[in-house]
């Protein structure tokens, strides 16, 4: 990725920096279990590369990266058959998304608890339905490296009373980034290494005191295996963002998260900050290592 490369490439009429081409290269190198489709919508939510309506630009994004393996400035994976480009995740209603029975008292009642990886089609069309349901953000199409996950308990009977996500970081975030000591070719170099936790639902007919907390626990635990066997990343921190108008992030600080501050509120579409402190979040994150940020600061 030469200077000529930097000086020429455009996405979408604009000019790409040499630090895209870096992000790019290196989101390639070190996922290569995702498709083609996978990797442009990751470098698209990384990159803030989006339609006027908030939507990726996802095709002119895969057209972009082929075009780069033609001039062999990358080497992306084989093409996969799978659903048309464009085609949308439907959230199907049925009778098993519905309230179930109710769950109170002491979590001792309900453990030992399992974390469950989603793996087949049947748990990722109730995984959808569950959030969709009763999450007040919904279902949203995760952009690459992502884990879902049930959280399950065997006594009194087998049920699944939660649902979990985790999947790439942020790009940006002011609060994480000063706590970590990053600059910006730190970042773009140690990104990879932070998974974040976008989804957390306890199901509403479930009211089991400490039981959240006591999932993160077993989240912190299993995660990081889990993401290194599926995507060769060896993750030493997590983080979530926490919207302060809804709630406390109590069970997060129960489980040892720390409160490192709060978005300017923009999201990725405000590119213009048009919006700046509009919407802010509570910035929450989990060292997985004692030596996180010594870690996070190493150069590649």
């Amino acid at each position: 990725m030469g200077e000529q490369a930097e000086n020429t490439l455009r996405f979408c009429g604009k000019a790409v920096t040499g630090d895209e081409l870096s992000l790019i290269g290196q989101v390639v190198e070190r996922y290569p279990n995702l498709s083609r489709t996978e990797l442009a919508n990751t470098l698209c939510e990384l990159l803030g590369w989006e339609r006027p309506n908030g939507k990726l630009k996802t095709i002119e994004c895969r057209q972009f990266l082929e075009s780069l393996e033609e001039q062999s400035v990358i080497c992306l994976p084989n093409s996969r058959v799978g659903r048309p480009r464009g085609s949308r995740t439907r959230v199907v209603r049925t009778k098993q998304g519905m309230s179930g029975e109710p769950l109170e008292g002491d979590l001792r009642a309900y453990t030992p608890l399992s974390l469950d990886l989603i793996t087949t089609e049947e748990e990722r069309s109730l995984w959808r339905e569950f959030v969709d349901r009763y999450h007040y953000l919904g279902h949203r199409v995760p952009f690459g490296a992502h884990l879902r996950y049930f959280i399950r308990i065997e006594r009194p009977h087998v049920a699944v009373i939660g649902c979990l996500q985790f999947s790439s970081p942020a790009w940006r975030m002011q609060p994480r980034d000063r706590w970590i000591g990053w600059d910006d070719e730190t970042r773009k170099n140690r990104l990879q290494r932070i998974v974040n936790n976008s989804r957390f639902l306890i199901l509403p007919w479930v009211r089991v005191r400490h039981l959240a907390s006591h999932v993160l626990a077993l989240a912190a635990r299993r995660v990081p295996a889990d993401w290194k066997s599926h995507y060769g990343q060896d993750p030493v921190l997590l983080e979530t963002l926490v919207d302060p108008k809804r709630f406390a992030g109590t069970c997060y600080r129960a489980a040892n998260w720390i409160e490192v501050g709060t978005t300017t509120g923009r999201g990725r579409q405000d590119r213009e900050h048009l919006r700046h402190g509009a919407e802010p979040k509570t910035v929450l994150l989990y060292p997985l290592r004692r030596d996180a940020r010594q870690r996070l600061c190493l150069e590649s």
